[in-house]
């Protein structure tokens, strides 16, 4: 089903607002959830509104945070979130990053005790539009195999990175560490779609293609991945003094206690390390010089990290946004949330 960006915001607005977020924090939630799905990262859009309201109506997520800062030097800033919503968190705390970054060049701001905060690609280009280089990085609960073992230790623990450019340009990635993020496996369930070999295994360790069967998803390329998952655990968990692998909490275990989840955002102010004009120039140059390259089979052209975000989301601003059936089914309907997600395992079940 097509909806326009303005009422998908609108019905996400109601829902929030009527499980008990504030108004303020709503509009902040509303944003990232449709900007996720704008870009084509229906994972983590309105896809995960029905979850987030019945953890707001459980008190799973505090709706009246008091907002904590500590600042052990001027480039490091520590925010205690209250274990309020954490796409409020994560905004504020990136906007004070690149306050930090555009006086002293570099800023390192954690964030703590906080809930889920989406698709954190939308916190790194927020430091881009500004001119400034940022990296993210976030904790999620244990889904995911170590390399070469058979029991779920770290979460799909996603890593993002974003630049600007001399013409507007903006080079942006936000991966998860496994092959897959558990949303896009939440997105085929709700598409009634298959999910592709190598994404995850079952009980028994062997891949599967079914949705409903996953029990572990796997790191990307291997031992690779797993280093890349264990360095995000220990920048957005163990350095702010949080739980870490397999003892941080579930998503879905108990929609009534807090997450105690942790983030980290690094800034970087390319005026402090050299000429900004030329570093602009020059990351132009380089994607300009990226799109010039002939294609591989298969490919009509190469397109740098972020396009194919922008590209979606200038058709679906033109043509609305395509969402599952089943998802608007939700948000227009009276019920604030479907009582669906609570006691159950690291897959919803």
């Amino acid at each position: 089903m097509k909806v326009s960006k303005e009422e998908l915001y609108s019905l996400i607005m109601k829902k929030l607002e009527g499980a008990g977020l504030s108004s303020e924090h709503a509009k902040t939630t509303s944003e990232i959830l449709v900007w996720s799905d704008l870009k084509g990262i229906h994972s983590h859009g309105a896809v995960r509104v029905d979850y987030y309201a019945e953890r707001i109506a459980k008190k799973g997520i505090n709706v009246t945070p008091q907002f904590q800062y500590t600042s052990p030097s001027s480039s490091v800033l520590i925010m205690d979130g209250d274990n309020g919503i954490g796409f409020e968190i994560a905004k504020i705390g990136m906007e004070k990053a690149i306050e930090i970054a555009k006086n002293h060049g570099v800023a390192v701001v954690g964030m703590k005790r906080m809930s889920h905060s989406g698709a954190i690609g939308y916190y790194t280009e927020l430091a881009a539009k500004e001119g400034l280089l940022a990296l993210s990085f976030c904790q999620s609960d244990p889904m995911v195999v170590p390399y070469g073992g058979t029991e779920p230790y770290y979460g799909t623990n996603p890593i993002s990175f974003a630049a600007p450019s001399a013409d507007g340009r903006i080079v942006l990635f936000d991966m998860a560490t496994t092959v897959q993020a558990w949303g896009k496996i939440l997105d085929r369930r709700s598409k009634g779609l298959d999910i592709p070999e190598g994404w995850a295994v079952d009980k028994n360790g062997s891949p599967t293609t079914d949705p409903y069967a996953v029990n572990a998803l796997l790191p990307i390329a291997g031992p690779k991945g797993y280093g890349l998952m264990m360095m995000v655990d220990i920048l957005s968990g163990m350095l702010l003094g949080l739980p870490f692998g397999k003892h941080v909490s579930s998503m879905y275990h108990d929609l009534s206690s807090n997450r105690e989840l942790g983030q980290m955002h690094i800034v970087f102010n390319p005026e402090f390390f050299t000429d900004k004009d030329v570093f602009l120039k020059m990351m132009s140059q380089s994607l300009d010089e990226l799109k010039q390259q002939t294609p591989a089979p298969g490919f009509e052209e190469v397109q740098y990290p972020g396009e194919g975000g922008i590209n979606r989301m200038n058709i679906y601003l033109k043509e609305g946004i395509d969402i599952a059936d089943s998802v608007m089914d939700y948000l227009k309907g009276k019920t604030i949330h479907q009582n669906k997600y609570d006691n159950k395992n690291r897959f919803a079940e």
